[in-house]
């Protein structure tokens, strides 16, 4: 049986742990060659490299701040280097930080726009530059605080909002040059990051987790799979989509 993205190349952004190290080794056991690419935890990228190598696959880490445009230049031109082509972009890097009205500075809201929504522009631009004349697949993973709006999250939920009209703003661009554009919007998801921002066993996951038809709170491997599905050809005439993977939760 063929593999879904055999002989495709694939830049995963903040791959190093998370939805973005799942994405980048579901994407590996279909058959596409991953740049798992990270900010500051090489330690991580390399592991997911190792794993990714250890069962057959292909794949490099590769350090960008996504938040500065050179080195996102740097990025593509390594994956190009490594690989000579790009198929399949998936925006993952992020970050979440909460605060009340009170707290917001310049500081705050510059930092998670420079990434969330800037560093993906940024990114998606220089991708379109590499993708070949057959188009390409760009991923955003946005979030369900973009509808969901939850208090003392008015710049997170604002960043995430803003990549969900960005998904479909670029897919009706870019569209007319084969490359699709859509984004997974997941919900509570035990992560990493999930962890270090004390959101362990607080109050509001257990009330989330309450909450979801489906009983339980997302794991990065329930996300990954539907980033496969539209990088790869079953996806072929959709593009300008959000996706929300959430148990239900809403």
């Amino acid at each position: 049986m063929s593999r879904k993205l055999e002989g495709k190349v694939a830049v995963v952004t903040g791959a190093s742990k998370g939805i973005g190290a799942s994405i980048a080794k579901h994407m590996a056991l279909e058959g596409a060659a991953v740049v798992v690419n990270y900010s500051s935890s090489k330690d991580g990228a390399d592991r997911v490299v190792e794993e990714i190598k250890g069962k057959g696959g292909k794949a490099i880490a590769a350090h960008a701040n996504l938040s500065s445009h050179a080195d996102i230049e740097k990025l593509f031109a390594e994956a190009q280097r490594a690989f000579g082509r790009l198929d399949i972009l998936v925006n993952n890097a992020g970050i979440y930080e909460f605060s009340p009205l009170a707290g917001i500075t310049e500081g705050h809201f510059e930092k998670t726009f420079d990434l969330n929504v800037l560093g993906l522009l940024l990114a998606s631009q220089e991708a379109a530059k590499h993708f070949g004349p057959e188009g390409g697949s760009i991923v955003n993973i946005s979030s369900i605080v973009s509808t969901l709006a939850p208090p003392n999250a008015s710049v997170y939920s604002a960043s995430k909002a803003a990549v969900d009209a960005v998904t479909k703003s670029l897919a009706k661009e870019l569209g007319p040059r084969k490359i699709r554009v859509n984004a997974i919007n997941p919900g509570m998801v035990r992560t990493e990051g999930w962890y270090s921002a004390g959101f362990g066993e607080n109050e509001l996951s257990k009330q989330v987790e309450a909450s979801t038809p489906l009983g339980r709170l997302g794991l990065p491997e329930d996300i990954a799979p539907a980033a496969v599905f539209f990088a790869s050809s079953d996806s072929s005439w959709i593009t300008g989509e959000t996706l929300l993977i959430a148990g239900g939760y809403r």
